[in-house]
């Protein structure tokens, strides 16, 4: 039926016994295999919901659906495309040159190019479809949209986000320089550098989360075995100096740190500084929770949260990555990610729901933030995401809340994995690269599934409820076959 979302026996295949570059990584659900990115979507797209009714450029019969295959058939496939009096040059010229009947003529080859790829040759960049339909390959129609609702409504939405994160910067700076009056060893650390506020993340256009950064932890080992899936915990290396440490009320009889005694003295401090702080007449606390959230204007809720920023060390956990048969990312740019650290934050860690041991409530939550933000530098991956990012706000910001951006950053490291070679992001395919992520997520929905990418043993669908995971699953299908079947489609999401 037409707009029905795939069952699950449609989506998953059996998973490849190794890795290839190009190939979907073993950590995921798979998803069908893309030859040409483009082609293999459409043909999946025409089995699993038009039943043969969709209007195929691959061929209207089975003798020609052969002969549409290789080199041959792809010139002829795209001839087709532009229609007219180029469908009949690239065939007579297809065909004598593979005979060798062609006259070695000046520029013959650069002709004969031109005229599989109209964009390849063309003086300007930026391509309009409408004025020439006939002359522009799909995929680089599907690249123009996309470039146009990047331009229009992403830059919108950065520009609104920015504009809510200097008002709300404003009042948490506020709030956390009365905490620092009261206790100085929360030293706020909300600093803007190149019109960036460190620490600072996006969940959505009015959820954020502050990172406060503390100074030194003392003498305490990173103990990491991964008994506890996302989260480690810091124990003190030695008793006898239990009394060196920054934070000695915060230790446990056990020798640990707890991540949960320093959220709780941090909670009670903000809480003052609420009242006390030149904004008391727009923010307040969030109650019911244990971690600290502030509600500014009744329209944005900020989370703060304690951590320390761990660098020069890599966890145990995450000592797999990079994989060592996949060629993303090169040695220089693992140096600089693992280079980079990690962060602990004293958070809840949806994975610990229920367990009762004072080391797991004292735990802390691995993050990573600044390791993906730089892998996902270069090419069309910032653009990718942002894209990504604005369909989620607008379009799939559902009921139980199943995904947040984070979803869409993880997917996108792991579509790096999948697409090795630099060449694989260039502008001409960011494309192939959005389908790819988008068919990804509704793998990973339907298997109520999506492994962190540095930690896959911890399961960031963990908690959610399987009705949002396949309501979700819909919504996103429905995006992915809107988008896929008439790019300028995106004008209207």
């Amino acid at each position: 039926m037409p707009g029905r979302c795939p069952s699950r026996a449609s989506v998953l295949l059996t998973r490849p016994t190794r890795t290839a570059p190009g190939s979907p990584s073993p950590r995921l659900p798979h998803v069908p295999h893309i030859r040409g990115a483009r082609e293999g979507v459409y043909r999946w797209l025409k089995k699993a919901t038009y039943k043969g009714s969709w209007p195929s450029i691959f061929g209207r019969n089975p003798r020609e659906r052969r002969w549409a295959q290789g080199p041959k058939g792809e010139r002829k496939r795209q001839a087709r495309l532009m229609g007219g009096k180029a469908a009949r040059d690239v065939g007579r010229v297809g065909k004598k040159h593979a005979q060798g009947q062609t006259r070695r003529k000046p520029g013959h080859r650069k002709a004969l190019a031109a005229a599989l790829d109209p964009t390849a040759y063309c003086e300007t960049p930026v391509y309009n479809p409408d004025l020439c339909p006939n002359m522009i390959a799909a995929q680089a129609k599907l690249v123009y949209h996309l470039n146009k609702y990047y331009n229009e409504k992403c830059q919108a939405r950065k520009a609104a986000i920015a504009k809510t994160i200097r008002e709300v910067c404003k009042v948490v700076s506020d709030v956390l320089k009365e905490v620092e009056v009261q206790e100085p060893r929360f030293i706020s650390s909300l600093n803007e550098m190149d019109n960036r506020y460190e620490g600072l993340e996006v969940i959505s256009p009015t959820e954020f989360e502050v990172v406060l950064y503390l100074n030194q932890m003392g003498v305490f080992n990173f103990v990491d075995d991964g008994s506890l899936p996302g989260c480690a915990v810091l124990k003190l290396s030695d008793g006898r100096k239990r009394s060196m440490s920054l934070w000695v009320e915060f230790i446990t009889a056990s020798g640990y740190l707890s991540a949960r005694k320093i959220r709780s003295r941090f909670q009670t401090l903000v809480a003052q500084a609420v009242d006390k702080c030149s904004y008391r007449d727009v923010v307040k606390m969030v109650a019911d929770t244990s971690e600290v959230k502030l509600r500014i204007r009744d329209r944005y809720v900020v989370q703060i949260t304690p951590a320390f920023k761990c660098t020069g060390i890599w966890p145990r956990s995450a000592a797999h990555w990079p994989l060592p048969h996949i060629p993303w990312p090169g040695p220089n740019r693992v140096a600089e990610v693992k280079a980079e650290g990690f962060n602990l934050l004293s958070k809840e860690c949806h994975s610990l729901a229920g367990k009762q041991s004072s080391a797991e409530s004292d735990a802390w939550v691995l993050q990573f933030a600044e390791a993906e933000n730089r892998l996902q530098m270069g090419g069309c991956r910032k653009k990718c995401l942002s894209i990504l990012k604005t369909l989620r706000d607008r379009h799939l910001e559902l009921p139980g809340q199943p995904l947040n951006n984070y979803h869409m950053k993880t997917l996108v490291s792991y579509e790096c994995e999948k697409h090795p070679r630099e060449s694989d992001w260039d502008e001409s395919c960011l494309g192939d690269r959005l389908n790819g992520i988008l068919l990804q997520l509704i793998s990973c929905l339907q298997c109520r599934r999506c492994p962190h990418y540095f930690l896959p043993n911890l399961d960031l669908f963990q908690g959610k409820p399987h009705s949002a995971l396949e309501n979700a699953a819909k919504q996103t299908w429905r995006l992915a076959r809107e988008i896929l079947t008439n790019p300028k489609s995106l004008e209207k999401l």
